[in-house]
């Protein structure tokens, strides 16, 4: 155990946070995503749900600032009438924790898919909400002047 760390994110799962740069992709995935198809790196965290799993990542992993939408999201395929409110909760754990709006994309489901095969990993959890998934793209961490490292 250590210190700060949220217990919810297992080691595997920090070694792969270290070891993304800026610009690669993370694929939090729901219990339906076909994530062991998809996966070039699978991280299992069957028994959590993805908005629990997120406030834990999004404490230690930067979004990217550089570009318009560091977050994309599955679209809901046309005539499915399933409204996923889980997105809501997204948008105010990632614009908490960035203290900024964040923009979300949103994915044609198939496209979701071949975004999903070049992420850097996929973490499979045990959502059960449908169109939960999620991709965050990694930031840069900045360390202020005399001051301590900030995401941006």
């Amino acid at each position: 155990m250590l210190k700060g760390i949220p217990a919810i994110l297992s080691p595997e799962l920090l070694a792969i946070l270290m070891e993304m740069g800026h610009g690669d992709e993370l694929v939090l995935a729901d219990g339906n995503f076909p994530a062991a198809a998809c996966a070039r790196r699978l991280v299992r965290a069957d028994g959590h749900g993805i908005p629990e799993l997120l406030d834990a990542v999004l404490q230690l992993y930067p979004l990217d600032s550089y570009i318009d939408e560091p977050v994309a999201l599955m679209q809901v395929v046309p005539g499915d009438p399933v409204v996923p409110t889980i997105w809501d909760q997204y948008r105010e754990i990632a614009d908490r924790h960035e203290g900024r709006p964040i923009r979300q994309a949103f994915v044609e489901r198939f496209e979701f898919y071949e975004r999903a095969k070049k992420a850097y990993a996929i973490v499979a959890t045990g959502e059960r909400a449908q169109y939960a998934n999620i991709v965050l793209t990694k930031g840069v961490v900045l360390q202020q002047a005399g001051g301590p490292e900030t995401g941006a």
